[in-house]
Protein backbone atom coordinates (compact mmCIF):
# COMPACT_ATOMS: atom_id res chain seq x y z
CA UNK A 1 0.00 0.00 0.00
CA UNK A 2 1.02 3.39 -1.19
CA UNK A 3 0.00 4.83 2.33
CA UNK A 4 2.18 4.15 5.65
CA UNK A 5 1.13 2.00 8.22
CA UNK A 6 0.02 4.11 11.62
CA UNK A 7 0.14 0.54 13.65
CA UNK A 8 1.66 -3.04 12.75
CA UNK A 9 0.69 -5.39 15.53
CA UNK A 10 -1.77 -7.94 16.34
CA UNK A 11 -5.49 -8.05 17.40
CA UNK A 12 -6.12 -10.74 20.33
CA UNK A 13 -9.15 -12.60 21.16
CA UNK A 14 -8.67 -15.13 24.03
CA UNK A 15 -6.29 -17.42 22.27
CA UNK A 16 -6.66 -16.33 19.11
CA UNK A 17 -4.35 -13.67 17.62
CA UNK A 18 -4.52 -11.92 14.09
CA UNK A 19 -1.37 -9.94 12.45
CA UNK A 20 -3.27 -6.39 11.06
CA UNK A 21 -1.80 -3.37 9.84
CA UNK A 22 -3.93 0.02 10.50
CA UNK A 23 -3.83 2.49 8.39
CA UNK A 24 -5.18 6.46 8.59
CA UNK A 25 -8.71 6.43 6.76
CA UNK A 26 -9.39 10.31 6.43
CA UNK A 27 -6.77 12.71 4.59
CA UNK A 28 -6.83 16.54 5.57
CA UNK A 29 -9.06 18.38 3.45
CA UNK A 30 -9.10 20.98 0.92
CA UNK A 31 -7.88 23.91 3.38
CA UNK A 32 -6.35 27.09 2.45
CA UNK A 33 -3.71 28.55 4.62
CA UNK A 34 -1.98 31.88 5.19
CA UNK A 35 1.32 33.36 5.46
CA UNK A 36 2.01 36.36 8.03
CA UNK A 37 3.57 39.34 5.34
CA UNK A 38 5.83 42.18 6.29
CA UNK A 39 3.67 44.66 3.53
CA UNK A 40 6.54 46.63 2.72
CA UNK A 41 9.31 44.34 2.10
CA UNK A 42 6.82 41.09 0.85
CA UNK A 43 8.60 39.21 3.08
CA UNK A 44 7.49 36.45 5.49
CA UNK A 45 7.30 36.91 9.17
CA UNK A 46 9.23 34.84 11.33
CA UNK A 47 8.66 33.78 15.34
CA UNK A 48 11.07 34.30 17.85
CA UNK A 49 11.32 32.39 21.21
CA UNK A 50 12.03 35.09 24.05
CA UNK A 51 11.62 35.87 27.34
CA UNK A 52 9.78 39.01 28.50
CA UNK A 53 12.70 41.01 29.37
CA UNK A 54 15.62 39.28 28.12
CA UNK A 55 14.67 39.03 24.76
CA UNK A 56 15.37 35.66 22.35
CA UNK A 57 16.71 32.95 24.35
CA UNK A 58 19.05 29.75 23.08
CA UNK A 59 16.60 26.62 21.89
CA UNK A 60 19.24 24.62 24.31
CA UNK A 61 17.85 26.69 27.01
CA UNK A 62 14.37 25.56 26.78
CA UNK A 63 12.88 22.95 29.08
CA UNK A 64 8.78 21.51 29.72
CA UNK A 65 7.23 23.31 32.38
CA UNK A 66 3.83 22.48 33.98
CA UNK A 67 1.88 25.17 35.35
CA UNK A 68 1.30 24.60 39.22
CA UNK A 69 -0.62 28.13 39.58
CA UNK A 70 0.70 31.86 38.62
CA UNK A 71 3.94 31.95 38.10
CA UNK A 72 4.79 28.31 39.43
CA UNK A 73 5.59 25.79 37.19
CA UNK A 74 7.43 22.07 37.75
CA UNK A 75 10.09 21.86 35.40
CA UNK A 76 10.65 18.29 33.58
CA UNK A 77 13.12 17.07 31.33
CA UNK A 78 13.04 15.68 28.20
CA UNK A 79 13.86 12.00 29.90
CA UNK A 80 11.87 11.91 32.91
CA UNK A 81 8.93 12.56 30.35
CA UNK A 82 10.31 9.74 28.22
CA UNK A 83 10.69 7.37 31.12
CA UNK A 84 6.58 7.42 32.21
CA UNK A 85 5.66 6.90 28.46
CA UNK A 86 3.59 3.35 28.00
CA UNK A 87 5.18 0.86 26.38
CA UNK A 88 4.06 0.46 22.91
CA UNK A 89 3.04 -3.06 22.94
CA UNK A 90 2.25 -4.65 19.45
CA UNK A 91 -0.98 -6.02 20.99
CA UNK A 92 -4.21 -4.90 20.52
CA UNK A 93 -6.57 -6.76 23.18
CA UNK A 94 -10.29 -6.90 22.66
CA UNK A 95 -11.43 -6.92 26.36
CA UNK A 96 -15.01 -6.31 26.01
CA UNK A 97 -17.96 -6.51 23.31
CA UNK A 98 -20.72 -4.07 23.26
CA UNK A 99 -23.72 -3.51 21.16
CA UNK A 100 -23.14 -1.43 17.86
CA UNK A 101 -25.04 1.91 18.76
CA UNK A 102 -24.24 1.27 22.57
CA UNK A 103 -21.21 3.92 22.04
CA UNK A 104 -22.29 7.52 22.14
CA UNK A 105 -20.91 10.04 19.06
CA UNK A 106 -19.22 11.75 21.33
CA UNK A 107 -16.51 9.50 21.72
CA UNK A 108 -15.42 9.15 18.39
CA UNK A 109 -12.39 11.23 17.51
CA UNK A 110 -10.44 9.63 14.20
CA UNK A 111 -10.65 6.58 12.04
CA UNK A 112 -8.05 3.76 10.72
CA UNK A 113 -8.51 0.84 8.19
CA UNK A 114 -7.65 -2.32 9.50
CA UNK A 115 -6.16 -5.06 6.80
CA UNK A 116 -4.89 -8.48 7.50
CA UNK A 117 -0.79 -8.40 7.71
CA UNK A 118 -0.37 -11.53 5.37
CA UNK A 119 -2.69 -14.63 3.84
CA UNK A 120 -1.98 -16.77 6.98
CA UNK A 121 -4.21 -13.69 9.14
CA UNK A 122 -7.14 -13.56 6.73
CA UNK A 123 -8.96 -16.66 7.55
CA UNK A 124 -8.80 -15.57 11.61
CA UNK A 125 -9.26 -12.06 10.42
CA UNK A 126 -12.83 -12.89 7.88
CA UNK A 127 -13.91 -15.11 10.87
CA UNK A 128 -13.72 -12.03 13.80
CA UNK A 129 -15.39 -9.83 11.18
CA UNK A 130 -18.28 -12.00 10.74
CA UNK A 131 -18.52 -12.92 14.62
CA UNK A 132 -18.92 -8.94 14.67
CA UNK A 133 -21.43 -8.28 12.20
CA UNK A 134 -23.34 -11.69 13.00
CA UNK A 135 -23.47 -10.34 16.61
CA UNK A 136 -23.70 -6.58 15.73
CA UNK A 137 -21.22 -6.14 18.65
CA UNK A 138 -18.57 -3.82 18.77
CA UNK A 139 -14.92 -4.61 20.10
CA UNK A 140 -13.17 -2.69 22.44
CA UNK A 141 -9.56 -2.27 24.19
CA UNK A 142 -6.64 -0.19 24.05
CA UNK A 143 -3.72 0.35 21.43
CA UNK A 144 -0.42 1.44 22.38
CA UNK A 145 1.32 3.84 20.09
CA UNK A 146 4.34 6.24 20.55
CA UNK A 147 4.14 6.06 23.96
CA UNK A 148 0.44 7.04 24.73
CA UNK A 149 -2.47 4.49 25.07
CA UNK A 150 -5.29 5.31 23.25
CA UNK A 151 -8.72 3.50 23.88
CA UNK A 152 -10.19 1.96 20.45
CA UNK A 153 -12.86 0.08 19.04
CA UNK A 154 -13.22 -2.35 16.05
CA UNK A 155 -16.20 -2.80 13.85
CA UNK A 156 -16.77 -4.11 10.44
CA UNK A 157 -17.11 -2.61 7.46
CA UNK A 158 -17.41 -3.78 3.93
CA UNK A 159 -15.44 -6.57 3.26
CA UNK A 160 -12.99 -5.21 6.20
CA UNK A 161 -12.66 -3.82 9.30
CA UNK A 162 -12.54 -0.18 10.54
CA UNK A 163 -10.49 0.96 14.21
CA UNK A 164 -11.92 4.22 15.69
CA UNK A 165 -10.08 5.78 18.40
CA UNK A 166 -12.51 6.74 21.31
CA UNK A 167 -11.90 9.83 23.54
CA UNK A 168 -12.16 9.11 27.06
CA UNK A 169 -14.65 9.97 29.35
CA UNK A 170 -12.36 13.72 30.85
CA UNK A 171 -12.69 14.76 27.53
CA UNK A 172 -16.17 14.58 26.77
CA UNK A 173 -18.30 17.60 28.54
CA UNK A 174 -21.02 16.67 29.91
CA UNK A 175 -24.14 17.35 27.20
CA UNK A 176 -26.43 18.04 30.38
CA UNK A 177 -24.49 21.42 31.24
CA UNK A 178 -25.39 23.12 27.60
CA UNK A 179 -29.22 21.50 27.32
CA UNK A 180 -30.46 21.57 30.85
CA UNK A 181 -32.63 25.01 30.14
CA UNK A 182 -34.25 23.19 27.35
CA UNK A 183 -37.76 22.53 28.26
CA UNK A 184 -40.08 19.25 28.75
CA UNK A 185 -43.19 20.40 26.88
CA UNK A 186 -44.25 18.00 24.12
CA UNK A 187 -44.35 19.72 20.39
CA UNK A 188 -47.71 20.52 18.83
CA UNK A 189 -48.77 17.52 17.13
CA UNK A 190 -49.81 18.65 13.68
CA UNK A 191 -46.08 20.91 13.45
CA UNK A 192 -44.58 17.45 14.50
CA UNK A 193 -46.53 15.92 11.89
CA UNK A 194 -45.25 18.56 9.19
CA UNK A 195 -41.98 18.47 10.23
CA UNK A 196 -41.91 14.58 9.60
CA UNK A 197 -43.66 14.78 6.34
CA UNK A 198 -41.25 17.43 5.01
CA UNK A 199 -37.83 15.16 6.51
CA UNK A 200 -39.63 12.01 4.80
CA UNK A 201 -39.82 14.26 1.77
CA UNK A 202 -35.95 15.24 1.67
CA UNK A 203 -34.83 12.20 2.43
CA UNK A 204 -32.01 10.51 -0.10
CA UNK A 205 -29.06 7.95 0.22
CA UNK A 206 -25.82 9.98 1.42
CA UNK A 207 -23.42 10.69 -1.50
CA UNK A 208 -20.23 12.66 -0.07
CA UNK A 209 -19.49 13.97 -3.46
CA UNK A 210 -22.47 16.15 -3.67
CA UNK A 211 -21.15 18.16 -0.77
CA UNK A 212 -18.10 20.50 -0.73
CA UNK A 213 -16.44 23.60 1.21
CA UNK A 214 -18.01 26.30 -0.62
CA UNK A 215 -15.86 29.10 1.34
CA UNK A 216 -12.70 26.98 0.18
CA UNK A 217 -14.00 26.76 -2.93
CA UNK A 218 -14.58 30.46 -3.38
CA UNK A 219 -11.38 31.12 -1.26
CA UNK A 220 -9.56 29.31 -4.42
CA UNK A 221 -11.88 31.43 -6.84
CA UNK A 222 -10.66 34.75 -5.41
CA UNK A 223 -6.89 33.77 -5.72
CA UNK A 224 -7.10 32.22 -8.76
CA UNK A 225 -8.57 35.92 -9.91
CA UNK A 226 -6.15 37.95 -8.10
CA UNK A 227 -3.30 35.84 -9.97
CA UNK A 228 -4.48 36.71 -13.14
CA UNK A 229 -4.87 40.46 -11.91
CA UNK A 230 -1.43 40.08 -11.17
CA UNK A 231 -1.48 40.73 -7.28
CA UNK A 232 -4.52 43.75 -7.88
CA UNK A 233 -7.16 43.92 -5.48
CA UNK A 234 -9.72 41.96 -6.09
CA UNK A 235 -13.49 43.24 -5.43
CA UNK A 236 -16.25 40.37 -5.51
CA UNK A 237 -19.60 41.56 -5.56
CA UNK A 238 -21.94 41.68 -2.26
CA UNK A 239 -24.68 39.35 -1.81
CA UNK A 240 -28.01 41.08 -1.32
CA UNK A 241 -28.42 42.02 2.13
CA UNK A 242 -30.73 39.47 3.94
CA UNK A 243 -33.63 40.48 6.23
CA UNK A 244 -33.28 40.86 9.89
CA UNK A 245 -34.56 38.20 12.67
CA UNK A 246 -36.70 40.98 13.86
CA UNK A 247 -38.05 42.37 10.45
CA UNK A 248 -38.45 38.54 9.37
CA UNK A 249 -41.13 36.95 11.63
CA UNK A 250 -41.78 33.96 10.06
CA UNK A 251 -45.19 31.18 10.77
CA UNK A 252 -43.81 28.12 12.17
CA UNK A 253 -47.00 26.06 10.87
CA UNK A 254 -46.87 28.24 7.94
CA UNK A 255 -43.54 27.79 6.72
CA UNK A 256 -43.27 24.32 7.27
CA UNK A 257 -47.03 23.67 5.14
CA UNK A 258 -44.98 25.59 2.27
CA UNK A 259 -42.03 23.75 2.53
CA UNK A 260 -43.80 20.14 2.29
CA UNK A 261 -45.99 22.07 -1.02
CA UNK A 262 -42.89 23.19 -2.71
CA UNK A 263 -42.10 19.04 -2.48
CA UNK A 264 -38.97 19.06 -0.06
CA UNK A 265 -35.88 20.13 -2.49
CA UNK A 266 -33.63 17.97 -4.50
CA UNK A 267 -34.16 14.90 -2.68
CA UNK A 268 -37.97 14.79 -3.50
CA UNK A 269 -36.64 16.09 -7.48
CA UNK A 270 -34.54 12.42 -7.27
CA UNK A 271 -38.01 10.10 -5.99
CA UNK A 272 -40.06 12.33 -8.63
CA UNK A 273 -37.58 11.31 -11.69
CA UNK A 274 -37.44 7.69 -10.27
CA UNK A 275 -41.27 7.71 -10.17
CA UNK A 276 -41.70 9.16 -13.58
CA UNK A 277 -39.09 6.31 -14.97
CA UNK A 278 -41.12 3.20 -13.22
CA UNK A 279 -44.90 5.41 -14.49
CA UNK A 280 -43.03 5.76 -17.89
CA UNK A 281 -41.99 2.35 -17.86
CA UNK A 282 -45.63 0.62 -16.28
CA UNK A 283 -47.88 3.08 -19.19
CA UNK A 284 -45.18 1.87 -22.19
CA UNK A 285 -45.86 -1.99 -21.37
CA UNK A 286 -49.76 -1.44 -20.74
CA UNK A 287 -49.72 0.03 -24.35
CA UNK A 288 -48.14 -2.96 -25.65
CA UNK A 289 -50.00 -5.24 -24.53
CA UNK A 290 -53.00 -3.25 -25.24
Amino acid sequence: MAARAYWQGQIRLALVSIAVEVYPATKSGASISFRQIHEPSGKPIKYEKVVPGMGPVDRDDIIKGYQVDKNNYVLLEDDEIENVKVESKRTLDLVQFVDADEIDVLYYEKLYFVVPADDLAEEAYVVLREALRASKKVGVGQLSVRGREHLVSLKPCGRGMVLELLRYADEVRRAQTYFSAIGDEKPDKELLSLATELIEKKTAPFEADEFSDRYVDALKDMIDKKIKAKGERVVEDDEAPTASSSSNVIDLMAALKESVEEGGGKASKKKKSASARKGSGESGRKRKSA
